[in-house]
Parts: structure tokens; sequence; C-alpha cells
């Protein structure tokens, strides 16, 4: 019997009690771990490396930052902020010790060791003091975040003064006709591959789902401002398939 003042959220498309959805996404990205990377190179078509090096871009990491990198997986943002930020340090933090696990055998990570930490933790309750940080990521993960809001507010808390967010997340087309082809793309083609590449359509069928769930530019940037940050600003790439938001703790 369903428990009418239990808290529910979504998972994919489906509602879900909202202390079950960590559990699930945990599943989720245990079973495709192995072979997340290849998939994110055949899905894109190689396209999120380029988003991924915009965001470096738009960083502009400097030397001797710290930067916390979470839902970081397997060290793709980390490796990038490192290479451009001489003496600087990263902190990956990811909920799916197995991702942690699959980064730590990255070439990358065995060249950054001294420079990197690898945590398994969860983004809603970060296992940092305040004003840790001066540089907070989350790429392509927040969206799986059961409180959006939660995760947002803690970025806010472990960041030093004048420090900075920046989120990298699948978005929005602003045109119909454009969303609904990229929509036929995503919903037919992904989870094949998912079934093809990693043995796993399940899992790449609720990624698809995920991300149309997750707000657009401009609710997702009235979010981020709820949770205290100033000069918030978004950029769309490959016309809001993926965007870039921006956020400082002033």
């Amino acid at each position: 019997m369903s428990n009418p003042d239990q808290k529910t959220t979504h998972f994919g498309f489906k509602d879900v009690a909202e202390d079950q959805k960590a559990g699930m996404v945990h599943g989720v990205f245990t079973s495709v771990a192995s072979k997340y990377d290849i998939m994110n190179d055949v899905m894109s078509m190689g396209i999120h490396r380029v988003w991924k090096d915009a965001m470096m871009d738009w960083l502009a990491p400097r030397p001797g930052q710290r930067l916390l990198d979470v839902a970081g997986g397997t060290g793709d943002i980390s490796f990038r902020f490192l290479k451009r930020a001489p003496g600087a340090s990263s902190v990956v933090l990811d909920m799916t010790e197995s991702m942690l696990v699959e980064g730590r055998k990255r070439a990358e990570a065995e060249q950054m060791a001294d420079h990197l930490d690898w945590v398994t933790g969860d983004a809603m309750s970060l296992p940092f003091e305040d004003n840790q940080f001066d540089v907070y990521t989350i790429s392509f993960g927040i969206r799986n975040v059961t409180r959006i809001q939660d995760a947002l507010c803690e970025a806010y808390r472990v960041l030093k003064p004048g420090g900075r967010l920046m989120v990298l997340e699948f978005s929005q087309l602003p045109n119909p006709m454009m969303q609904k082809a990229y929509d036929l793309y995503s919903f037919n083609v992904i989870p094949q591959m998912g079934q093809l590449i990693a043995g796993d359509r399940d899992s790449y069928q609720y990624l698809v789902e995920s991300i149309r769930k997750f707000p657009d530019q401009e609710t997702f940037a009235r979010m981020i401002r709820e949770a205290g940050f100033a000069n918030v600003s978004y950029r769309n790439l490959s016309l809001g398939i993926a965007a870039l938001h921006s956020g400082w703790k002033i």
C-alpha cells in the first residue's frame, strides 16, 4: 500500500519514491561503467569532447586552483582542468565507485596522481567543510541527482567566496521541429546502441528519458540563482543539445 505522504521524483519517465532514486541511478552507472567512455563517443559522435573543451575555454583554469568535480566519473573534466592549470589539484567525486575505478585505470590518472583524489560521495551531502574549493564542476551528472536544488546549495556551500560553479548538461533545443528530430534519434537509436555496445538497453533508455525531464536553460539558470549564485549565465552548445551554465559565489 502506497504512503500518500511519501515524496516522489522521476526516474526517467517513471515516478518513484524519492528515497529510491539514488539507488536506481547507482545501478544504472554501475551497469554502464566499463563502457561509459566509449558510449559517450558513439552517442555524441565525439562531440562531447568539443563540449568539454568549450567548458574549459569558458572556465579558464588558473594555476594553483582547487577543483571539485562532482559526478566526475572517469575523470574527463578533471584531466582537462589539470592539463590547463599547472599546480592545480582536483577531487573527483562520484556516488558510483565502479565509475571511479574505471577513471583510475586511465593513463592520465597515473600521470596526474599527485594532483588527484577520488572520493565516493553524494552531491546532495558533500563530505567537505565550507569554503574549500575555487571551482565546482558537474558534467552530465546533475540531471541524475534526486534533489537538484540541494546539490546546487551544496555547491555554493563548499565553494570559497569568489569561487565558480560550472554545469555542463544536456538541454533543450529552442526549435520544436529540431527538438522532435533529436528526440527521434535519441529514443530510437541510443537505447539500441546501448544494447549493442554495452549490452544494456534499459540504462540508456533511462539516460535519454532523464534528458527530457531536465529543466530548460532559463529554468535551470533560475535554480542556480536561488541557490545563492550571482552573475549567472549560460551558453548553448550545438544549438542547445547541451548547455553550459556558470555562476559565481560572491
